[in-house]
């Protein structure tokens, strides 16, 4: 009994809060259509009103809920910032679903163009949502008693982020047998829009169109997973294998070996990483040609060894820490060796702060390899790269106006590696707080 009582001002609230909505709803759009008409009101006078309102609204929602619910804690205590903030989220939410169902009801073509992007990305929204929802019920009752039960403590931001990191794995691994051409296969017809809609330039051979000279986007972009993500992750690798052997060996040995390794980081760290690495794969790509070998492979190196200099920080930090235990000294009387103590003691204890660090070092190596490649420097033609893709297609960028379609070219590769990034950055959020040993 106690639990329904203490969720029922939760759902009066809820229920307030999507009256208030509506009404919120209603004023701002009198306002936005009519009043600027009516009172010949500039765009900031509309905009000082449609505040008031808000504000107005926002003690109402308070005092509504104060009333229905004879007074209850949940309401009383509220302060008025947070009514505000569940007016303003009301208000956003309810804009946004009349946009999109205006943009979709809509016969003029101009409106549909000019929400192109808005009614994409809502969409995408609910299917991501839906899918990480499905995952994380799928992990809660398959698997066994240890995956169930951190699928059980899983945030809904974490399932989607480890969902799409095994969509990317299974297209960087699969990727010549997903593709449904090769990356460096060329066609007659270049410029095809994306979407298949032969009335709008597409080819339903082609579901995303063709680029420039007439590589089909759909499978450079499944083997630009292969490349930009298999590299980055080759290079996170290496980059945590010099940091962090070097780091540990600093805060177990210290003395002069320590002095000398951590000034010549704080060195190679007071240069900016992208100015640095772009200046040495200047010089790289004239080694390249003599030496012959791969631009790919200095690349590689030169972006493990700038990314190490902040593994090395965190692996001596952390290890600093660690040394100084007791179990460290009995193993050290007992005569265990330097070997037995860093991956015996010390790596075991270490390893929740740098797997987050792995993840936030991920996505620093895959944006920079992605700047890389945009400036021209980095993963080299024909291998597909979604850097190179943004640039290569940034001039559909200039179609946006007219024709959505063409100009969500370039953005796919762009999307990409955006969505990469924000699903490792979810899962290193969620591994920080496992880690800190806070409750969910």
């Amino acid at each position: 009994m106690s639990t329904v009582n203490d969720a029922k001002p939760i759902f009066v609230g809820v229920l307030a809060a999507l009256v208030v909505a509506a009404l919120l709803a209603a004023a701002s759009w009198y306002l936005i259509a009519s009043l600027p008409i009516l009172l010949n009101l500039p765009f900031w006078g509309t905009v000082i009103i449609w505040l008031a309102i808000i504000g107005a609204l926002g003690w109402l929602f308070r005092l509504i809920g104060q009333t229905v619910t004879g007074n209850a804690p949940f309401f009383r205590d509220m302060p008025y910032g947070v009514a505000l903030g569940y007016v303003l989220g009301a208000a956003v939410l309810g804009w946004i679903i009349w946009t999109y169902i205006y943009a979709r009801t809509s016969d003029d073509a101009a409106v549909v163009a000019k929400y192109f992007f808005f009614r994409v990305a809502v969409e995408w929204f609910i299917i991501f949502t839906i899918a990480a929802y499905l995952f994380r019920l799928l992990g809660r009752y398959v698997g066994t008693g240890a995956t169930r039960k951190l699928f059980r403590a899983m945030p809904l931001t974490a399932a989607f982020g480890i969902l799409t990191i095994i969509i990317y794995a299974i297209f960087a691994v699969f990727a010549q047998w997903i593709a449904p051409h090769g990356q460096e296969q060329i066609f007659a017809q270049a410029n095809i829009i994306a979407g298949g809609d032969p009335a709008l330039g597409g080819n339903p051979d082609f579901p995303l169109g063709t680029d420039q000279i007439g590589r089909d986007i759909l499978s450079r972009l499944i083997y630009g997973a292969q490349n930009t993500v298999g590299i980055a992750f080759v290079t996170t690798l290496l980059a945590f294998l010099l940091g962090g052997s070097l780091g540990f060996l600093a805060a177990t040995l210290g003395g002069w070996l320590d002095q000398l390794l951590s000034r010549a980081v704080d060195v190679l760290m007071a240069i900016p990483a992208l100015i640095f690495a772009l200046l040495l794969m200047t010089i790289a790509s004239v080694w390249s040609a003599t030496l012959g070998v791969p631009l790919t492979v200095f690349m590689v190196l030169i972006i493990a060894v700038i990314d190490s200099t902040r593994v090395f920080r965190l692996a001596r930090a952390v290890g600093s820490n660690i040394v100084v235990m007791d179990y460290i000294e009995a193993a050290k009387l007992r005569g265990e060796g330097l070997p037995y103590l860093i991956f015996r003691e010390i790596l075991p204890n270490a390893t929740a702060p740098l797997l987050a660090e792995f993840g936030l070092r991920f996505c620093f190596v895959f944006l920079t390899i992605a700047s890389l490649s945009f400036l021209g420097v980095g993963i080299q033609p024909p291998l597909a790269d979604w850097g190179t893709m943004v640039r290569d297609l940034s001039a559909f960028i200039n179609y946006a106006g007219f024709a959505p379609q063409a100009a969500s070219t370039p953005l796919l590769a762009a999307g990409a590696i955006a969505l990469l990034t924000i699903a490792v950055n979810f899962v290193v959020d969620w591994m920080l707080h496992k880690s800190s040993g806070l409750k969910e």
